[in-house]
């Protein structure tokens, strides 16, 4: 490259100045004998990277063992704020222990007493021993409740120990504000996507700032593993929960003995009724359900005459009215409205091919036909002389339904019906079956002979057999 003369006259000051009073400097050096330590010295030192707001908040968590010979890893734990040595961590974690052995992330190990337990929040709280600290020595000081909306779209931290990976911090966001993730508890859950595993259970989630949004607690129903859907109860619940079992006023959220399932659009249609309310199942005897006499079949409309609107309104509807000591249960029974009370100071402490036809014009291939009505012995059914199912045909649309030998029908599309009625019934449309077991449990089964369904599947959740179910 070629420079004019007066270009290159202009830039050469610029660059000459600098580069000789380097030479010069190097020169001096050079001459004095200047000490490699000494010109160290004249280096400004370089300070320690601040620690990000999140590795912070990594001091202030635990990781939770049992405090037996066994040593199993249960879980994750965190300091709470404002409570001198107490710790916070999911129910689910400590379980029935009255003892956990608790780690920090310096390697501290201390015995952690159980204070305080609300198995249906799921939240449990600790008093640790003294002997945990930070970085230091410094005394753990918890994390802080964030009084910040946790809006969809903020940045959080998962921290804890996911499958037994101490101190792990994985970044997700907040994806849904408040999830009711079980119809039969008072709880609205953060839903984010920071991955969370098993033994992530009872850590916080925070924010950039390394304040407290909630605490992780579930993963999405049905998978183990982290499947892009995690569950933290709120912050702003996590509070109420904590200082209440703190200073004992939480009131415990009752056990109400029943099952019970959502009367979505199809159950309405078949029952004629409005598709609100929830159908009840079955009604565990001596529960406080069985005492204010529900019944499997009613329909609970309100509490306290504010309506069921939606399947999970029921439990805050009871969860209000705790204080109280009882609430008045509006229902529907056999087409007619009735309000019973329900006494909380009651509670105890803790298709088939089967009938197939063919028929068709002289010389044309045959072609189904399908079966305008069936009755139960078509389907496999065989009642004994007591009325109880004394026999059934494996694979048949009522051994799918979940119907089982020793089984009693008690009432079809909310009708009761008896032996006789039974053996004449003509099923003509997907029927909701009231079924009681030998043990006298009772239960509601979809008997649809011309649907697709394969039966009872084993999920998480209430109900082993059927996701609609909620267990109070």
């Amino acid at each position: 490259m070629h420079l004019d003369k007066r270009v290159r006259n202009r830039a050469w000051p610029r660059f000459a100045a600098p580069l000789l009073a380097a030479i010069l400097a190097v020169q001096t050096l050079q001459m004095v004998g200047v000490s490699t330590a000494a010109r160290a010295e004249t280096i400004a030192p370089v300070s320690a990277p601040l620690r990000a707001a999140t590795d912070l908040a990594m001091d202030q968590v635990l990781v939770v063992r049992s405090a037996d010979r066994e040593d199993a890893f249960l879980g994750s734990a965190f300091i709470w704020a404002g409570v001198a040595d107490i710790a916070v961590t999911n129910a689910h974690v400590v379980g029935a222990a009255e003892e956990v052995r608790v780690t920090d992330r310096q390697g501290n190990v201390v015995i952690a007493t159980v204070i305080g337990r609300d198995s249906t929040r799921d939240v449990a709280i600790l008093q640790l021993e003294p002997g945990l600290a930070g970085p230091d020595g410094a005394a753990l000081t918890g994390i802080e409740v964030s009084d910040a909306p946790p809006l969809p779209g903020l940045e959080v931290y998962a921290l804890g120990a996911p499958l037994g990976a101490e101190f792990t911090l994985t970044r997700g966001m907040v994806s849904a504000m408040a999830r009711q993730i079980d119809l039969a508890v008072p709880l609205m859950f953060l839903q984010h996507d920071a991955a969370v595993n098993p033994g992530s259970s009872g850590g916080p989630l925070v924010d950039a700032a390394g304040r407290l949004m909630g605490m992780n607690s579930r993963i999405a129903d049905g998978s183990r593993m982290f499947v892009g859907i995690a569950y933290a109860i709120s912050g702003s619940d996590l509070s109420r929960i904590v200082d209440g079992l703190i200073d004992e006023s939480l009131l415990p959220f009752p056990k109400l003995g029943l099952n019970a399932r959502p009367v979505d659009r199809k159950l309405a249609d078949t029952l004629g009724v409005a598709a609100e309310g929830l159908l009840v199942d079955a009604v565990n005897p001596g529960g406080l359900a069985a005492g204010a006499g529900i019944l499997a079949g009613d329909i609970i409309l309100s509490v306290n005459d504010t309506k069921v609107q939606n399947p999970g309104d029921f439990a805050f509807l009871l969860d209000a009215v705790l204080g109280a000591g009882s609430a008045g249960i509006t229902l529907s029974r056999a087409s007619e409205d009735l309000t019973l009370v329900l006494d909380f100071s009651a509670a105890a402490p803790e298709p088939g091919l089967i009938g197939l036809t063919l028929r068709g014009p002289e010389g044309a291939p045959p072609v189904p036909e399908r079966i305008r009505s069936y009755r139960l012995a078509a389907l496999g059914v065989v009642q004994g002389e007591d009325g109880r199912v004394s026999d059934l045909t494996i694979n048949s649309p009522a051994a799918l339904a979940g119907l089982a030998k020793g089984d009693r029908i008690r009432a079809v599309n909310g009708a009761a019906m008896d032996g006789p009625g039974l053996e004449v019934l003509e099923i003509t449309a997907a029927t909701l079956l009231l079924v009681e077991a030998p043990d006298g449990v009772t239960r509601h089964l979809w008997l649809d002979p011309w649907g697709t369904a394969t039966g009872p599947r084993a999920i998480g959740g209430a109900n082993v057999l059927d996701p609609a179910v909620v267990v109070f």
